[in-house]
């Protein structure tokens, strides 16, 4: 009777699930070369403990802690004969915690790779997994979860062997997609759901991918099916330990895309790697104030339980941060009137002089900030904190500091920012950063713990006085956080979700790619403008026709029209070229000058009077 409630309650919707199981046990003590699903058996307490912490943050049903429990995943262990054993210690557990309503047997995929597996082969897996749902319906479980799968044929499989051994009882089938939206084969979504509808299963699901967005995105374009689908986002943006995904995405964010995920028609909201208690707090909330309640009306609450706000939903309300017209000189002036940065770029050797000489020459022509590069095209020259200091120092002007996490782990990202805070530099551009393989040292190891909208969710934590875990700083940063957006990119809706989700993430500016087509650009500044925040439109003046096929051909998200390369051709080279290529730019500042805040221009090879000759008449 259970099992049917549950599906019964799924096509209701609101339901609340539970949140990350193997990355607590992590955060708990246990080595990441442990078999995490063997704890059910060794250290029940901390199963145990986690599962109750969800309960008492609203969970509707608990994800039984058996991720890994078949025989190829438990083999490296020495236990590929304790599936039984393992999944009743799993499901006795979750039984005994008060509150959830349900429980699901969680069936993760086998670890292998199918396009290296003999056909013969897979009737074995098929059987490993008719061996672990088996169990597990033996344990009592409610309903099954198959999730975090890549590959279709795999799931496929499962989904096989689930059918041969519990037939009745209810079945999700969870994809995990890639960035591009893709499984392991390149299927997507809408297909994806066709696949899964004619193979049976009773509900659709996403999880883990790349965070609430990516999940979100992914979840909505599965509902065409017509059965209920649900979505377990993982925390943020990845960092893979054995096997797993743990992210970094604060609860109050995972709470906005669970309202999203709610009205948009998903059935149920849970969390996967890296999400804690606090994160399913915020999904119960969401569920409340859509007015959801799972299951049926005979249990008052729906099993979202009412409680007071714990340490870690305390920190993470953080302080209210800085309004962005307060954050110096250049908020203030954002909005109100014509904004204008020019590049100028850190040395390869030691001596700042001639970019400060350049900075103080563009200061004294009326520009308002200076941008300073970190690292562009991953090239070795001198950390741009040294020149922003200077210029704000020494000039008194805006600089805005380029910070990209490339070269920088989650620790030494933190570390830097407080530093540049403490230095007053407080003008950010937040990006993510050429990878190495463009630049001088190709073997020079990426970092990447996070990306742009990783490090915006950081710089907001900050200026809310909270370090990336949550933790007070006992103050709160002032950063003037700018992104930047390509608005000639080939796939222009994947950079407007990474826009949005970027803005959502505390983007205050949006600087753009340069940009040579008006059309383009009056497209993207039709999309930009719901979002509400300003834009400083990139301004590159080309110096010469092989510049501008360079910057065609290979450097990505720039476009330059056939008909702007054929102007730079026939001026020849030189300064014929020179002042062809600022009157091109001036062209596209013109045009655009009353429905833009502002310009962001990066004058070629150093050659700073060019900036001001696109700018003479505009400032």
């Amino acid at each position: 009777m259970a099992s049917i409630r549950w599906l019964d309650a799924l096509r209701a919707g609101g339901v609340v699930l539970d949140g990350a199981m193997g990355t607590a046990l992590f955060e708990r003590g246990l080595p990441f070369s442990s078999c995490l699903d063997a704890a059910s058996l060794e250290r029940p307490e901390l199963v145990r403990a986690i599962h109750e912490s969800h309960a008492r943050a609203g969970a509707d049903a608990l994800l039984t802690n058996t991720f890994g429990v078949n025989r190829y995943r438990l083999a490296p262990h020495g236990r590929s004969g304790d599936v039984e054993r393992l999944c009743e210690a799993a499901v006795r557990i979750a039984r005994e915690v008060h509150g959830p309503r349900w429980v699901l047997g969680s069936v993760g995929p086998t670890g292998l790779m199918l396009k290296a597996v003999r056909d013969e082969e897979r009737a074995e897996i098929r059987a490993a997994f008719r061996e672990q749902v088996a169990a597990l319906a033996r344990a009592g479980v409610d309903g099954l979860v198959l999730e975090t799968f890549r590959q279709p044929a795999e799931l496929l499989l499962a989904i096989e062997g689930a059918r041969e051994a519990a037939p009745s009882l209810p079945l999700v089938a969870s994809c995990s997609f890639d960035a591009f939206g893709t499984m392991a084969d390149g299927t997507g979504p809408e297909a994806m759901a066709e696949h899964l509808e004619q193979a049976g299963v009773d509900a659709l699901g996403v999880n883990c991918a790349d965070g609430p967005a990516g999940v979100y995105e992914m979840a909505t374009r599965m509902l065409g099916v017509g059965l209920p689908v649900v979505a377990q986002p993982n925390a943020g943006l990845p960092r893979r330990v054995e096997g797993r995904l743990a992210y970094l995405a604060s609860p109050e964010y995972f709470g906005l895309y669970a309202r999203r995920l709610y009205k948009a028609g998903i059935a149920a909201v849970g969390g996967c790697c890296g999400t804690t208690a606090d994160h399913v707090r915020r999904i119960a909330a969401a569920a409340r104030m859509r007015g959801a309640q799972a299951g049926d009306s005979d249990d008052a609450g729906g099993g979202m339980r009412e409680e007071g706000p714990s340490i870690g939903a305390a920190r993470e309300a953080g302080l209210p941060p800085v309004p962005t017209s307060e954050k110096g000189p250049l908020g203030a002036r954002l909005g109100r009137k014509l904004v204008v940065s020019v590049e100028v770029n850190p040395p390869p050797g030691l001596s700042l002089d001639r970019a400060l000489q350049a900075a103080r020459m563009l200061r004294d022509a009326g520009i308002d900030a200076i941008n300073c590069a970190d690292g562009p095209r991953a090239s070795a020259r001198m950390g741009n904190l040294a020149l922003c200091y200077r210029i704000e120092q020494e000039l008194g002007m805006p600089a805005l500091l380029h910070v990209t996490t490339r070269d920088r782990n989650l620790l030494a990202l933190v570390a830097h920012l407080l530093c540049a805070h403490e230095l007053g530099v407080r003008n950010l551009v937040c990006i993510t950063g050429d990878p190495p393989k463009m630049g001088d040292f190709p073997d020079a190891t990426a970092v990447y713990d996070v990306d742009s909208i990783g490090l915006l969710r950081i710089v907001q934590g900050l200026n809310r006085g909270l370090d990336p875990g949550g933790k007070p700083l006992g103050e709160r940063t002032a950063f003037l956080c700018a992104t930047g957006a390509e608005p000639a990119s080939r796939e222009l809706d994947r950079e407007m979700r990474r826009l949005r989700a970027k803005v959502e993430a505390g983007a205050e500016l949006v600087m753009t790619q340069p940009v040579f087509d008006p059309e383009v650009l009056d497209r993207f500044l039709a999309e930009v403008r719901p979002l509400g925040v300003p834009v400083l439109v990139g301004l590159l003046p080309l110096a010469s026709w092989r510049n501008a096929e360079f910057l065609h051909h290979e450097v990505p998200g720039m476009q330059i029209p056939e008909e702007v390369r054929e102007r730079m051709r026939r001026a020849g080279s030189g300064e014929a070229a020179r002042r062809e290529g600022v009157a091109i730019a001036r062209e596209m500042a013109l045009a655009v000058r009353d429905r833009v805040q502002g310009f962001y221009v990066m004058p070629p090879l150093g050659r700073y009077e060019l900036a001001l000759s696109v700018l003479e008449g505009i400032i």
